[in-house]
């Protein structure tokens, strides 16, 4: 049975079988003057790159796009921003061990795109629940400084059992440096001395990840 459009086939086989294109066309709804609904958001996943960046650009990086007003940009800024709540809402509830794969795009949505380093910690109860999500420190376009005496005092204050370091590479490579492992090594030891652990550290890139716990580093 043929399939017409991108709601048929999200009532048929699941969201999970469309595109991003076909998505972000569930959204938009209608197209431009001559340029029917998938073609305009094809154009738009072009134009901006990606999701994320397309989700949480301003009024000025749209003018080139007919078709998009004020109600479908004030659209897209509450989905993005109703996809980190759910996340947070998901990993607040449920042990991040159980939920590798939403912790990863949840921090994933946080960092891909960012223009700067920023590093993250997520600080997890006795149970891996998040307590508490925090841009830690910021940094330049291809470093940030790190001092793993402050993420310790942040643990103690929230009263965290367990750690999960993030950070993204500007970039797009989601490779640690020497310089992410020598941190990550510092910041293990800190937490030692207060029976703190750390679970992992994710570096992000574009599309990209690498799991320290995964490559056996911690």
């Amino acid at each position: 049975m043929k399939i017409s459009g991108p709601r048929e086939k999200l009532q048929q086989l699941g969201a999970h079988a469309l595109s991003d294109t076909e998505l972000l066309a569930i959204f938009l709804r209608t197209g431009s003057p001559g340029q029917n609904v998938i073609a305009l958001a094809d154009q738009m996943l072009q134009e901006f790159g990606s999701l994320y960046q397309l989700m949480t650009s301003g009024k000025p990086a749209f003018s080139g796009i007919k078709g998009v007003g004020d109600a479908k940009l004030a659209q897209l800024h509450a989905i993005a921003e109703l996809a980190k709540r759910f996340f947070a809402s998901k990993l607040a509830r449920e042990s991040v061990m159980e939920n590798p794969q939403i912790t990863r795009q949840y921090l994933q949505s946080l960092l891909a795109d960012q223009e700067r380093e920023i590093f993250m910690v997520l600080f997890l109860d006795n149970q891996h629940r998040v307590l508490r999500a925090q841009n830690m420190f910021s940094g330049s376009i291809n470093s940030v400084e790190v001092h793993p005496r402050e993420i310790v005092r942040e643990a103690l204050k929230l009263n965290a059992a367990a750690l999960i370091l993030a950070h993204n590479h500007p970039s797009g490579v989601a490779e640690p440096s020497r310089a992410d492992r020598a941190v990550t090594h510092k910041v293990s030891e800190a937490c030692q001395l207060f029976d703190i652990r750390l679970l992992d550290h994710l570096v992000i890139g574009h599309g990209e990840y690498v799991s320290f716990a995964e490559r056996g580093w911690l």
